[in-house]
């Protein structure tokens, strides 16, 4: 009875439309009061407080504090710049300029979201450009957003650091470097996939020659005066006239030796490209994007090098960021401080809250042996191992689709790590495997934050989105069932740094 009114009343709360760390939190004292009446609920106020003081969670504010500045400050663009300029010439080209930007910003913010609010609004209509469907398009961008938790820094490793401490202790240092391998593998799986999904091919070829012929300062359409855009519409020739000067200088327009960045389409102007960009070209990129590249390498290198804690490197970011911003990049100006810290300021409240919440909930669930129930519920259902990883897999997924990380691991934490200990699989494994299983969730309907993010900058249903999302859903699978199954995935390079 006492399971129901804890768990009944949280769902029908999820059911009714109520925020989750509302439900969490009413149906934390609903049974709280159901088992020892009003006078218990005093030291609720004590327990989500001393949730929200911890230590270790003050790198939350400071992580995302960071993110928002380098969101704001144009690094995206000059990240995705760099990845164009050096592999955008390549047969898909521009769905490995999509991971590998991911994966950089995935690294600064620490937020599947924010990773692809950054992201998509390039990348989107260049993906659509290259040939891609729109939900395709938005699918590859959401499920590389998918990284932003699972690449380091991450939030949501953090806080399965802080939670599973009651279990067994776990440095964030060593979370942080468990999840560089399967994020890269993330990262591979979408490529691999968004590689062989059908594209337009014939309109991007037609599109590469015309970009080819007004480069070269040749107008060449076809007799009925008209050419096909990336989009498959009919253009008119006056649209595809040569640029000023170009018949004067003809061909040493395409000479490489004498193109800069402008030449190379950036932002969501960026086209399709056959050629590889110059030396100079790519240096060039190279130095506007230091700054960005720089952060990741303060952060990890920081941490693993003894000199701060993950906490303090936290801290560090954001005045690396905004210094950058506001002093090197310069697309800051002192007057956008205030919209930057209330940006991040309601973002981490919300986070904290969530914790505040959740950790209320997982003080019922351990408080009244609730945990202990459902541990040895299951693993009385059945003997084999693997049999109960998969279960325990399955009840993540469905739950991903519903609940964010954060509170996920509040409320699964609990329930499944003593199992999961138990049955041998080490912590770093648990912590990976749980964080990629619920980085799956940001793009499963019907919550999906990340796809409807992606959704929404494509301009498309979110019924069309879902459609799209299937192909890099199971590649996320595969990835999930390897991180699960082969533990030197998770533990290799935390074991080669000795944390």
């Amino acid at each position: 009875m006492l399971e129901l009114v804890l768990f009944g009343s949280f769902l029908l709360l999820l059911f009714l439309g109520v925020p989750v760390a509302f439900s969490m939190g009413i149906s934390s004292v609903a049974t709280i009061m159901y088992m020892q009446g009003v006078n218990a609920l005093f030291p609720s106020s004590g327990i989500m407080y001393a949730s929200m003081a911890s230590e270790t969670l003050l790198a939350i504010p400071f992580f995302i504090l960071a993110g928002v500045i380098m969101e704001l400050t144009g690094i995206s663009a000059r990240l995705i710049e760099l990845a164009d300029a050096c592999f955008g010439h390549r047969k898909s080209g521009i769905a490995l300029t999509t991971i590998l930007a991911a994966l950089v910003f995935s690294s600064i913010s620490g937020s599947g979201p924010a990773t692809v609010a950054a992201l998509g609004g390039i990348l989107i209509p260049a993906l659509a450009k290259h040939g891609y469907k729109k939900r395709h398009a938005a699918a590859l961008v959401a499920s590389a957003g998918e990284m932003g938790i699972v690449i380091p820094p991450s939030i949501a490793f953090i806080v399965f650091a802080v939670v599973a401490s009651d279990y067994e202790r776990i440095s964030i240092g060593r979370l942080f470097a468990a999840g560089v391998v399967p994020g890269l593998c993330m990262g591979l799986a979408f490529y691999l996939v968004a590689r062989f999904l059908p594209r337009e091919m014939e309109q991007a070829k037609a599109s590469a020659k015309l970009h080819a012929a007004h480069a070269l300062g040749r107008r060449k359409v076809p007799s009925d005066g008209t050419a096909p855009d990336t989009g498959g519409a009919a253009t008119s020739a006056a649209d595809v006239a040569p640029r000023q000067g170009a018949s004067e200088a003809g061909p040493q327009q395409a000479n490489p030796a004498t193109m800069t960045l402008a030449d190379i389409p950036h932002d969501a102007s960026i086209q399709i490209r056959t050629t590889r960009a110059p030396a100079r070209v790519i240096r060039k990129a190279l130095v506007r994007a230091i700054p960005g590249l720089m952060m990741p390498f303060i952060i990890l290198g920081g941490i693993y090098g003894g000199v701060f804690t993950p906490t303090e490197s936290a801290a560090v970011a954001a005045v690396y960021a905004l210094v950058i911003g506001l002093f090197v990049m310069r697309d800051l100006k002192v007057a956008d401080v205030y919209k930057i810290f209330a940006t991040a300021g309601v973002q981490a409240a919300r986070i904290m809250f969530i914790i505040a919440t959740a950790t209320l909930f997982a003080y019922v669930i351990t408080k009244y042996q609730i945990a202990q129930t459902v541990a040895e519920g299951l693993l009385s259902l059945t003997t084999s191992t693997v049999l109960l990883v998969l279960l325990i897999n399955l009840v993540l997924l469905i739950a991903g689709m519903f609940l964010d990380a954060i509170s996920a691991f509040y409320l699964f934490i609990p329930l499944f790590v003593p199992v999961l200990l138990e049955l041998g699989m080490d912590m770093t494994t648990i912590g990976v495997f749980m964080t990629v299983n619920l980085a799956l969730g940001l793009v499963t309907p019907p919550v999906g934050i990340d796809l409807f993010v992606a959704a929404g900058i494509a301009k498309i249903p979110f019924g069309e989105a879902i459609k799209g999302i299937w192909p890099f859903f199971l590649a996320g699978l595969c990835v999930l069932m390897l991180v699960t199954f082969v533990p030197a995935l998770s533990n290799f390079l935390p074991d080669l740094l000795g944390l």
